[in-house]
């Protein structure tokens, strides 16, 4: 629709108006030449330079107007007597979906700047703010959304001020003056992990406020999609998050697998990043949003700062193999005939979950393809086989989804007893959120005043 996007386009340009004056010139100039190697002519954009800007204030922008639930991001430190060594472990999951294509173009990107500390990202085309990174003082950064407010202008984006405490910050005090100085228009988690200071921290940020959430046991963080420093936690939004979302859920589970394990390893780190059971081991079918692993991650990382040390997983999802890049290596070797080499230390990755050669990930990958299919067979009320719907639901059968899109097949055709029949197989599996639950009840009642 040419008026949908023009209406768009016109709210972005109103949005963004002072985007300019909350990203410093240093980070303007990179983007702008980042932006000279961008496609040309396209016609929603005078400038590549305005397209690229706003681009590193579309995660911000989308997450706040449209409140998307592309986000599920689950983080941890360990430290002390918890961790192997002694010494700070954390991993994250990248859990932002924005369909398969935005997750083929990832890049391990190694950055030595004229300014500051040299670092590493996972990253994109195009991006130079920071979702998870490293640099040579044995920080890091990584950020996991929570809710907000609809904001009225935009601000600093996110990505650009975990950029700045990245390049800029040797330690979490260091790291805590720059998130001060800086204005953001979204809430975010920054976990901020310190060789130098041996632990972790989270740095809460909020348009109207800031605050510091320290491990409560001394030795062990975990974060989800909501906030737990005092100043911000009691906000209502936050508390509808931990109420109707599944960030609670992912939490107490990624606590019980950490209690679980005695001294915490980087291969435990990355078992507990590709865990798939929900509390308790319960089942929840593959692809479920109440699972650390959702099996849509961008990346999984887990990092060693004290060794500035750092796996990162290739495709698919978090399951491929952990690819591990030593940052003392990396920024000692100039590399003066520019030769094409890879930075990964192959002796320590960690390899491939096995799950990949099982025929429950062949079932997964396809029923990802049919569940597709099946959306577009509700939203054109298309006539299913009892043998489709059988295979449908063979694929992943602990999944609450797929008694659920049957049951609103039959509803559709006023077939309410077989309704019932999935909609109460639905309420008898792990459904991701409260609200998903409660629509699945209503359907119910509905039911019953019909037959």
């Amino acid at each position: 629709s040419n008026f949908k996007k023009s209406v768009l386009l016109n709210f972005l340009k109103w949005f963004n108006r002072k985007l300019y004056l909350n990203v410093d010139n240093e980070y303007q100039s990179e983007i702008y030449g980042i932006s000279q190697y961008g496609p040309k002519g396209l016609p929603y954009f005078d400038s590549p330079f305005l397209r690229d800007l706003y681009l590193h204030g579309a995660h911000d922008i989308g997450h706040a107007v449209q409140d998307l639930e592309t986000v599920g991001c689950t983080s941890f430190a360990v430290w002390g007597n918890k961790s192997d060594d002694g010494n700070l472990i954390l991993g994250r999951n990248f859990d932002f979906y924005a369909g398969d294509a935005f997750a083929k173009d990832k890049i391990v990107a190694f950055i030595n700047p004229d300014k500051g500390h040299p670092f590493m990202m996972v990253t994109w085309p195009g991006m130079i703010g920071v979702c998870s990174g490293m640099n040579t003082e044995g920080l890091t950064v990584t950020i996991n959304a929570s809710k907000s407010k609809i904001p009225l202008i935009a601000k600093t984006p996110i990505s650009i001020v975990t950029r700045e405490i990245l390049q800029y910050a040797s330690n979490l005090e260091e790291a805590i003056a720059i998130a001060k100085n800086r204005k953001v228009f979204v809430s975010e988690s920054i976990m901020v992990g310190s060789a130098k200071d041996n632990k972790a921290i989270l740095i809460e940020i909020a348009p109207d406020n800031l605050d510091i959430f320290e491990a409560p046991n001394g030795n062990q963080l975990v974060c989800s999609n909501h906030i737990q420093s005092n100043a911000l936690k009691e906000n209502q939004r936050n508390l509808n998050q931990i109420k109707n979302s599944h960030s609670q859920y992912r939490f107490e589970r990624t606590e019980q697998l950490l209690d679980q394990n005695k001294k915490i390893t980087p291969q435990i780190a990355v078992d507990i990043l590709r865990n798939k059971d929900g509390i308790d081991n319960a089942p929840l079918g593959y692809g479920n949003e109440k699972a650390i692993n959702q099996l849509l991650a961008h990346h999984g990382i887990v990092f060693k700062p004290a060794q500035r040390l750092v796996w990162v997983s290739a495709s698919p999802y978090q399951l491929g193999e952990f690819v591990c890049y030593d940052l003392n290596t990396i920024f000692e070797n100039k590399n003066e005939n520019k030769e094409i080499v890879s930075f990964g230390n192959g002796i320590m990755n960690i390899p491939a979950d096995p799950f990949l050669k099982t025929l429950a990930y062949q079932n997964y990958e396809q029923f990802r393809i049919e569940d597709k299919k099946m959306n577009l067979f509700l939203a054109n009320k298309n006539n299913l086989t009892s043998e489709y719907i059988n295979y449908y639901q063979s694929l992943n059968p602990e999944y609450w989804v797929v008694y659920y899109k049957v049951g609103l097949y039959f509803y559709q055709n006023k077939k309410y007893d077989l309704a019932q029949e999935q909609f109460e197989k639905t309420l008898n599996k792990e459904i991701t959120t409260l609200p998903e639950r409660e629509k699945v009840s209503n359907y119910l009642k509905k039911i019953k005043r019909k037959l």
